[in-house]
Order: structure tokens, then sequence, then C-alpha cells
């Protein structure tokens, strides 16, 4: 059972939308929040950027960056390799690994002008290869409607203060926190300290479990609520919410999320 402070604030259904795939990567905005976006900020990338296509799907006039230290051309090469391994010891041509070939083409398209991708950790500090979150800002601040998206396997908690210096800069935040059990703490204290962001939807991620069956890692959605007006009541939705969330992985039942009412 988590904290009731991990409870979301309601927001009606309909206001909510999906982006992405309809399984690990994708995530819940709140309709306005990709109709006026016109920056979307990414941390932490890997092989995955359906949310950020989808995103500009549907709104064409936003823009990309993203930060990922570990995808840099060592990756493509490996991951190229692996990709034609398993084209030629699978017998039947899939069409799925023939698009795994191809994938670095894809990365090469995708991020090309206008949207970047910046070989780069996410940290508290700035160097050659690190860059924090208010560097990233200061970066991008001619940019009034920003998306942050944060999945930086477990860094995350590193750089929560820099987001809560942050947050009247960021309309939306949209977090993966890792290790939960382990950072009840931290996450409480950062969801009661956002003056401006409150979390409208939650989601546990079924890859990572407890023996219990409880989730060790949480999708968040943050709104900034200068941005959306915010209800001060909170979600009487069950999570998670049917026809908006899926599993992550989809061999495995969704994750039931319990909140304590103390």
């Amino acid at each position: 059972m988590f904290p009731k402070i991990f409870k979301p604030f309601f927001i009606k259904k309909r206001e909510l939308v999906r982006i992405g795939p309809k399984e690990d990567g994708g995530y819940i905005v709140h309709k306005k929040v990709l109709k006026l976006s016109n920056l979307l900020i990414t941390c932490g990338l890997n092989d995955d950027w359906r949310f950020e296509k989808d995103f500009l799907n549907k709104n064409p006039k936003c823009i990309v960056a993203a930060y990922d230290h570990t995808v840099n051309l060592n990756f493509w090469i490996f991951y190229s390799l692996k990709s034609f391994y398993h084209l030629l010891i699978f017998k039947k041509l899939r069409l799925r690994k023939i698009f795994d070939f191809l994938k670095f083409v894809k990365y090469i398209f995708f991020f090309s002008h206008p949207n970047r991708h910046f070989v780069k950790k996410i940290s508290q500090k700035d160097n050659a290869k690190e860059i924090s979150i208010l560097s990233i800002m200061q970066k991008y601040q001619m940019y009034k409607n920003i998306i942050l998206k944060i999945d930086i396997e477990g860094d995350e908690y590193q750089i929560l203060n820099q987001i809560k210096k942050n947050q009247r800069h960021i309309n939306c935040l949209v977090i993966e926190f890792h290790n939960v059990s382990k950072k009840l703490k931290i996450l409480k204290k950062f969801i009661k300290e956002n003056n401006l962001l409150k979390l409208i939807h939650i989601h546990g991620n079924n890859y990572d479990l407890t023996e219990q069956g409880k989730a060790e890692s949480l999708e968040m959605t943050f709104l900034n609520k200068n941005f959306v007006k915010i209800s001060k009541k909170l979600s009487k939705f069950s999570y998670p919410i049917k026809n908006l969330d899926y599993p992550n992985l989809k061999r495995r039942n969704d994750v039931h999320l319990k909140f304590d009412e103390k």
C-alpha cells in the first residue's frame, strides 16, 4: 500500500491522453499539454523514442531535445550487430527484426534538425560529459510551454531539487521513479514540496515487482497548476485506469495500486 500523498488529484478522464505505445514507453499527459507544448525535453532515451514520435505526430509544432550519455556510436554498433545476428538465426524474417536492424537510420532521421539528441549524462553538475537540469532550462529559456520527461534508471533522485527550483518553467513533468520502496521518504518529500507541479496520474511498472507483487517503479505525471486549473479533490479512479493505462510488459497482468487513506 502506497502513502495517501501518492494518490493523484482529480482530473477528468476525457482530459487525459496516452502518448506512445500501449506498453512500456507510453505515458499519460493532459490534453492541453499536448496541444500547447512547444518543447519536449527528454532525459533518458535508450532505443525507444515512440513517445516523442507520437507526441510530434499529434503536435508537429513541438520540437524534441533529448539527453542520454549511453546512446552513442558504440551503442549503435552493438545494437546493429545484435539485430543482424537475430536476422541470421531466425528462419523466418520478422518485420520487427528488420525494423530493429534499420533503427539507427530511423534514429538519424528523427534526431535531425530541429530535433536533437545530446550525448550527455543528466547530473547535478556541468562539464563536457554531464549537464544539469538548470543548464538545460537556461538553454531553452525562450520556450514557455515545456514538458519534461525523465527516465534515467534511478538517477532521478539526484536531480529532484533542480526540478523543484525550476518548476515554474515546466508545464508538465513525466517521470519514472525506481527503487520506490527504498526511496519513499524522498519521493513523499518531493510530492509534498512541489508548490506548482501537482500529481495527476500514477501507474505501476509491472516489469519491476517485489516478491509480494508490489510495483518498485512508478510512472508519475505532474501538471503545473498555473498552466491548468487543478481540483483540490483527490482522484477516485482505480489505478490502472481502464482504456488509458496498459501493462508495460504485455504478457504480465498490470499492477493494481492501493493507497493508505490516513
